[in-house]
């Protein structure tokens, strides 16, 4: 698959499968540098010099707004995308730039960008599925038309890039796939029932997605970021219209704490987004990418409770299966 790596003397490559029909493909652009093993692919030259392309959802803030500014500074062909292109005034298309307007909720959007994006560059290497909105309510005060809204952009939205965009990299036998889910999605919080739900979802589909698509040089790699100074607990996120009395405690507390913290949260995006394009251009991204101090612990935290809790139902667990036959 594509090593998308600074380059570096007496650089060790990666070992990947062999395969009957191999294009080994050597690039470099602006100190980058990438190695292609495509099998079956429509591209048959062997000397392009070209850097990678990384197609964003969600670019008009946060961390899509950040992934984009660094990936172009980086020299890479980069696709710009948000709902609104009028938000992505400040990038100017060029002949490494594409900037396209893309509703996730939409299949037709969806299908059209990537076509699009290949008609340009020829190709994507890494496909990043940020975009994504937020919910605040107590499980029982949510209202099912904004949790079906949130779970057509979390999840399905995901999935409609996905479906996109894995035929070009199957047959290029190579290409990263980055889904942003959130420490919501390892742990569970008041007031964020269902959008931990959307986030769950979205680390049960990557970890299945990355059995499937890795022995074909395909990577994945799942974000889950803390509190970051993004637009995530402002506008990009509604919460309940009803407000129970019972849930002030609980759910209304972390409502109004996420709120307050809006603006203030002590994570930086503009190192996120650095540790994300670090960790694909390694050229070995790790299954499971935390970012933030509070990501750390309470992914941590989470593993200890869970191992306490399986530890101690070992007994129960191993009981429900029928006895094996002894034999004579």
């Amino acid at each position: 698959m594509h090593q998308f790596e600074r380059a570096e003397p007496n650089n060790e490559q990666t070992d990947e499968p062999s395969n009957d029909a191999t294009i080994e493909t050597s690039v470099e652009q602006k100190g980058q540098t990438m190695t292609t093993s495509a099998s079956n692919t429509s591209v048959n030259k062997s000397n392009i010099t070209e850097a990678p392309v990384w197609f964003i959802t969600g670019c008009s803030t946060g961390f899509g707004l950040e992934l984009a500014k660094q990936a172009i500074e980086r020299g890479f062909r980069t696709v710009v995308t948000a709902r609104d292109p009028s938000q992505l005034e400040d990038f100017k298309a060029s002949e490494s730039v594409l900037v396209l307007k893309l509703d996730v909720t939409q299949a037709d959007e969806a299908t059209a960008a990537i076509q699009a994006s290949v008609a340009r560059f020829g190709r994507i290497d890494v496909l990043v599925n940020n975009a994504g909105i937020g919910y605040f309510a107590a499980v029982e005060e949510s209202e099912e038309v904004e949790v079906r809204k949130m779970f057509d952009v979390n999840v399905f939205g995901t999935g409609r890039m996905i479906w996109a965009v894995l035929p070009g990299m199957r047959k290029q036998g190579a290409g990263c796939i980055v889904n942003l889910s959130s420490l919501a999605g390892l742990r569970g919080a008041p007031a964020l029932g269902y959008y931990n739900a959307t986030k769950f979802a979205v680390e049960g589909l990557s970890g299945a997605l990355r059995l499937e698509v890795e022995p074909l040089g395909i990577r994945v790699m799942v974000v889950e970021p803390s509190g970051f100074r993004t637009d995530w607990a402002g506008r990009s996120a509604n919460e309940s219209e009803q407000q129970i009395e019972d849930y002030k405690a609980t759910a209304g507390k972390v409502r109004a704490a996420v709120r307050a913290s809006s603006g203030k949260q002590p994570g930086d995006p503009v190192r996120a987004a650095k540790a994300i394009i670090d960790a694909v251009a390694s050229g070995n991204p790790p299954h499971h990418l935390l970012l933030g101090n509070d990501a750390f612990e309470g992914a941590m935290e989470k593993l200890e409770h869970l191992r306490q809790d399986f530890a101690a139902g070992e007994a129960v667990a191993r009981a429900a299966d029928f006895p094996k036959a002894v034999k004579s």
